[in-house]
């Protein structure tokens, strides 16, 4: 699974959440979280998200191209 990075703007954002924590020992776990939340677990790549934000956006309509399904 490839990873992503993270924008210099993001990654001061995250450090300010992650203070708390012990220091990681795998560098992999500073990559792929969510923007939102900083979950790491269930990230969607396409979006930039986990699956709880990415249902909570979906229902809201704030995901571009993106509709509830109904047939």
């Amino acid at each position: 699974m490839a990873r992503t990075s993270l924008k210099a703007k993001q990654w001061k954002m995250y450090e300010q959440r992650f203070v708390l924590w012990k220091k990681l020992e795998q560098p992999t776990k500073y990559y792929n979280r969510c923007r939102v939340c900083g979950r790491s677990k269930s990230y969607m790549r396409d979006f930039g998200v986990c699956r709880v934000c990415f249902r909570k956006y979906a229902r809201e309509g704030t995901i571009m191209w993106l509709r509830k399904a109904s047939w």
